[in-house]
């Protein structure tokens, strides 16, 4: 790790194992700190416990969806950067922009634009006042 810069942590919500696992592997490649929730109810407690650089949701999950978590995320946490991801097209990426996620990617999300999307928004968030 770059001396000075601290390790970022990214919390990754994503019901489907074989997805949850390649992101994890993907970030963690890049030297990202990933905590991981299977459904949006465990991600909004892990909201609510501590403070994360970046939040990338699944769009379509039991007990909260997508859209809540970016929701929830947005109105306690604006700060923080949300990346939503959906397999089931434009209804569910419009209700997920609405609330105000930073970016909406369609599945199956290559790994190297996730990550480079990941870059862009923590750069972007360090930039902020």
């Amino acid at each position: 790790m770059t001396e000075g810069k601290r390790q970022r942590t990214i919390l990754v919500i994503e019901d489907d194992k074989d997805v949850l696992k390649m992101m994890v592997k993907h970030l963690e490649l890049e030297n990202y700190k990933v905590i991981t929730a299977e459904d949006g109810l465990q991600g909004l407690k892990l909201l609510e416990s501590e403070t994360y650089d970046l939040v990338i949701t699944d769009i379509v999950m039991p007990y909260v969806s997508g859209v809540g978590v970016v929701t929830a995320s947005k109105q306690n946490r604006p700060q923080i950067p949300v990346i939503a991801i959906t397999g089931y097209g434009k209804e569910p990426e419009a209700a997920a922009l609405e609330k105000n996620a930073d970016l909406v990617l369609s599945k199956p999300v290559k790994m190297g634009i996730l990550k480079e999307h990941v870059r862009d928004l923590l750069t972007k968030k360090e930039k902020r006042p």
